[in-house]
């Protein structure tokens, strides 16, 4: 068994058999959403987060691997490498305690200590360290080596020695872990803001930080981020220390002083300068970078999260959408799309100050609601959202009014066919516009609208944000849509392949409609990638709609692997074979045949008839190839072929006349929509232009250790305004009570 699985196992809890099935995935060059999905014999039923931490886990030990090489060549370089040291570096994975062992033969610039050895102090430093001469100073003479040298004196002499024990003791391992324990136990991180910009404006946020320190154990991660970013402003400067330094430095004195001797004394004032000097500072070094790598880890995994749920989102479906960017001086851009979110119209109207066409901009879009038959509409929630949202509201009432009486005779009959709303009013929806700005100045726009400037992509995006925000929001930069925490600074390549892989995650979950979907949402499907996404969109411009997955087969350079890596997770409606347009893999379309064949129906019989269902034993049909966890998952497919996981899109409504930050009243009720969740909390829209913090103590009338288990991204909550500070412009919201 691989030893990389060993190590993984016992460190993850899980079984080394099914963590070496895994690796062994991963070799073949496996995403982690086909392996969750489609090779459950072979990693014990792991899911994706157990398979995500594996791979997580076997790249760090590679990496590793590849450091342990690096070290064993360069000492043995030096003719220092001996069997037991190999041996040592051999059998150490972990990363701290692998630089410990390699810290005294690591080349260095040139050091205090090592000016003494090449004027060759060293012995002398033995001497101090046997601590057995009586007369160190008489004993430092003899290395005295005359006029115009550094080492003029016996003291010159002896401070020399002291550097190379200093130097000695902070290489040392034995000393480095027990400063190093002294951190982890009591250390402190303290913040102060620095005199001359304290009163500044932009010191104002890092205001909670001016004078603060708290356990660095205790330190989350966003405080621990908010403190680092001041400190990268020049507003705040940090330190971390152990609760006590006299303490550090007696009990390394014990290791290396016998005694109430004149080398002793000499020995212990080595050993404090090495620990002020060298030891503490490369430890506090150490545990910045510590505690910066864990916080980052927790904030990615909170933008994760966030980004998880947000690319889930309740899809509104294929409808006919108008998208409105709202605005007051520059005007509503608004657009209108098919079913397909293809662009069928785009315009401006000025329904707001200071230009006022409001009637010219009723009559545009009651003419585009009916030209282009208009069922739903979808409204950014920037700037003049509120006001954009009122207006548009009494368009739709009044035209929903007017059709009303001219059809009054004929609404029974009408109200037989289909709801009433359905018929005389659209659907009013408010969509994030986050990073639509970005999306409409970006590559990708330009390329699908060539000819439409950025105002109109603006307004397409909102759109078919309503519609499949998942599909529309793969073709922006995740750290652009503004559900993160301090994600601008956490380590940029970590938080890239995290959310990279996220996408992914849900890109797979959903699965993707192959004759649809843009190359930005094939690219992220497994196994594929912007190449072979971009072929596939060739090849269906050129030769139409696919009709079944194996014509993927004909798709230039998409060979055998990447046909069994992505093909499950691609869908064709109304496709001549119904699995076509389901989770099950064509490798197991056999499977599914033979269950016909037995209860002797067609696969589509099999799919629309409960009953045959239900006749079926799986364990039947277990084989080698095929075990008893793909066939559950088999069956449970053929019950809801294709069933998108997503919930199901509602409609929102703020509180009327509460439109700015100065209508809020302590004690308020007001619905809100959840638009971010970090680990302190979550932030609310309450339709005031500024998202309001409900924090994680004032989530639930009991203790709430994360917020995710209370809400959701884009939930609808009711929360109470607890305070309102204009200054900083921060809205406190509860939701005890609620």
């Amino acid at each position: 068994m691989n030893i990389f699985a060993r190590i993984i196992a016992e460190r993850l809890n899980i079984s080394a058999k099914n963590v070496d099935g895994t690796l062994a995935l991963i070799d073949e060059g496996c995403t982690i959403p086909f392996i969750a999905r489609y090779r459950k014999e072979r990693t014990g039923g792991l899911d994706e987060v157990q398979i995500s931490a594996i791979s997580d886990q076997y790249e760090r030990l590679k990496e590793l691997q590849k450091r342990k090489e690096t070290i064993v060549k360069t000492i043995s370089e030096q003719g220092k490498m001996t069997p037991e040291l190999e041996k040592r570096i051999d059998d150490t994975w972990e990363s701290t305690t692998l630089e410990d062992i390699y810290l005294p033969y690591r080349p260095k610039r040139r050091t205090r200590a090592q000016v003494a050895r090449d004027m060759g102090l060293e012995p002398l430093a033995v001497i101090l360290l046997q601590q057995r001469e009586r007369d160190p100073e008489h004993a430092a003479q003899r290395f005295i080596v005359g006029d115009g040298s550094a080492i003029a004196t016996p003291a010159d002499a002896l401070r020399g020695a002291q550097d190379i024990i200093a130097e000695q003791v902070s290489e040392d391992e034995r000393s480095r872990q027990q400063v190093r324990g002294a951190f982890r136990r009591t250390a402190v991180i303290t913040s102060k803001v620095v005199k001359a910009k304290q009163d500044t404006d932009e010191a104002q946020k890092f205001r909670d930080y001016f004078d603060w320190h708290e356990p660095l154990k205790r330190c989350s991660s966003h405080r621990l981020l908010a403190m680092r970013r001041g400190e990268a402003e020049g507003i705040l400067r940090l330190s971390i220390d152990p609760v006590s330094d006299d303490e550090c430095v007696e009990r390394l004195q014990r290791h290396y002083v016998y005694g109430q001797t004149p080398c002793g004394h000499l020995v212990a004032e080595a050993v404090e300068d090495s620990y002020k000097r060298l030891l503490k500072p490369s430890i506090e070094t150490e545990f910045f970078n510590l505690s910066k790598e864990q916080a980052d880890e927790e904030a990615i995994r909170v933008f994760a999260e966030n980004l998880r749920q947000l690319l889930l989102s309740a899809p509104l479906g294929q409808k006919r959408v108008m998208g409105i960017d709202p605005g007051f001086r520059t005007g509503c851009k608004v657009v209108c799309l098919d079913a397909q979110g293809n662009l069928l119209h785009h315009e401006a109207i000025f329904p707001h100050p200071p230009v006022n066409h409001r009637m010219q901009a009723t009559v545009h879009i009651q003419q585009m609601i009916q030209d282009y038959h208009i069922e739903a509409i979808a409204i950014g929630n920037g700037t003049a959202s509120r006001e954009t949202r009122a207006f548009v509201e009494e368009v739709v009432f009044s035209r929903n009014e007017e059709r009303g009486t001219r059809n009054e005779n004929s609404s029974n009959a009408i109200s037989n066919l289909a709801p009433r709303s359905s018929l005389l009013a659209p659907r009013l929806f408010v969509v994030s516009e986050d990073g639509a700005s970005v999306y409409s100045a970006s590559k990708t726009a330009r390329e699908e609208f060539p000819d439409e400037d950025v105002t109109v992509r603006g307004a397409v995006s909102i759109g078919r944000r309503l519609m499949d925000p998942l599909a529309e929001l793969v073709k922006i930069d995740p750290k652009s849509i503004g559900v993160g925490q301090y994600q601008h600074d956490v380590d940029q390549t970590k938080l890239k392949q995290q959310l990279d892989q996220t996408v992914m995650s849900c890109v797979n979950s959903v699965g993707v409609n192959l004759n649809t979907a843009s190359s930005h949402l094939l690219q992220y499907v497994s196994g594929l990638g912007p190449a072979l996404a971009q072929n596939i969109v060739d090849y269906r411009k050129e030769n139409g709609a696919f009709t079944s997955r194996a014509q993927l087969k004909k798709v230039p350079r998409l060979g055998p692997a990447a046909f069994e890596q992505c093909a499950g997770f691609l869908r064709i409606p109304d496709a001549k074979n119904p699995l076509d347009n389901s989770a099950v893999h064509p490798e197991r379309y056999a499977v599914v045949e033979q269950m016909a064949r037995d209860q002797q129906c067609s696969v589509a019989d099999l799919i629309n008839n409960k009953e045959k269902r239900q006749a079926i034993r799986p364990e039947r049909y277990v084989t080698n190839d095929v075990g008893l966890p793909t066939l559950t998952d088999i069956m449970k497919e053929l019950e809801k072929p294709g069933r998108d996981p997503r919930e199901q899109i509602e409609e929102f409504e703020f509180a009327k006349g509460i439109e700015t930050v100065d209508d809020l009243v302590e004690g308020m009720e007001l619905p809100g929509i959840v638009t971010n969740i970090t680990n302190f909390g979550a932030f609310v829209d309450i339709g005031v232009h500024q998202d309001g913090l409900v924090h994680i103590s004032q989530l639930a009338d009991k203790y709430v250790k994360d917020p995710n288990q209370v809400v959701k991204l884009h939930q609808h909550v009711r929360v109470r305004v607890i305070e309102v500070d204009r200054r900083r412009n921060r809205i406190s919201l509860s939701m005890r009570g609620l």
